[in-house]
């Protein structure tokens, strides 16, 4: 079986003294693809150098993250249309709205998230969002650029069954990590019927580790846990899972 992560964070400073390590647990897990979402420009040197150690397993994305939007949103975003006129990427993000923090600059996140949907328009590329404490407005933000032909996937979702309808309704999938195996989270009844075609996996790691590995450090060759919560909502063989999951992130993210 073969999984593809669609968000792992792997150039984390958590994560990297262990990167080699990491890499061989992942690979012989199976997850042959791990797709990184960038954050903002101090981190873009460590994302770009483990893609190049990793070209055949590892692949950056760019964009800058709401949590990241401040003074200087102008700056990091020049940073990322620079990058986008440099080279290829998968996909513009993480991008999104989060209002868990602070609402500081929620205008500036706004802005930039409506600039970085319009980039990923002008280059035929999708977007992955991050959505804290901002399900309603981040839909409502999409929808216009959605009705326009953007793509993409709403990453760790751990929305209603009714966000979730929402979104797959705009043509958007839905990302499912760790999240997904906590039992007071309700993801699993969000995910229960909806449609296998538009589910794809990830870890967000180091982030949200699964069960049984809540509260350590989470990692991409702990996929299979997710796979095997998403077998057991759906009754359907961990194999199906893996076959149609990254069937689905090869249908949003490419071939890479």
């Amino acid at each position: 079986m073969q999984f593809i992560d669609t968000h792992a964070h792997v150039y984390s400073e958590e994560l990297l003294p262990d990167l080699n390590q990491l890499m061989s647990n992942a690979i012989s897990s199976g997850v042959t693809k791990i797709f990184m979402p960038a954050i903002d420009s101090h981190s873009l040197e460590a994302m770009l150098s483990v893609e190049a150690t990793f070209p055949e397993n590892c692949f950056a994305m760019i964009g800058l993250h709401p949590c990241y939007v401040k003074e200087n949103v102008n700056a990091e975003l020049a940073i990322v249309a620079d990058q986008l006129s440099k080279r290829k990427f998968p996909a513009i993000g993480e991008i999104g709205l989060d209002f868990y923090w602070d609402k500081t600059f929620s205008k500036q996140q706004y802005d930039a998230f409506n600039t970085q949907m319009q980039w990923a328009l002008d280059f035929s590329l999708p977007i992955v969002i991050h959505t804290r404490n901002a399900m309603g407005e981040t839909i409502e933000a999409v929808k216009p650029f959605a009705k326009k032909g953007l793509r993409g996937i709403f990453h760790c979702f751990s929305g209603s069954k009714e966000s979730a309808e929402q979104i797959i309704g705009m043509g958007f999938h839905l990302g499912l990590g760790g999240v997904l195996t906590y039992k007071n989270a309700g993801v699993a009844e969000a995910v229960k019927d909806i449609s296998m075609e538009w589910l794809v996996l990830e870890t967000d790691a180091p982030y949200l580790s699964p069960v049984p590995y809540r509260g350590k450090k989470n990692a991409p060759a702990y996929i299979i846990e997710v796979a095997k919560k998403l077998a057991e909502i759906k009754n359907i063989p961990l194999h199906e899972v893996a076959e149609i999951t990254s069937k689905n992130a090869v249908k949003v993210l490419g071939e890479w």
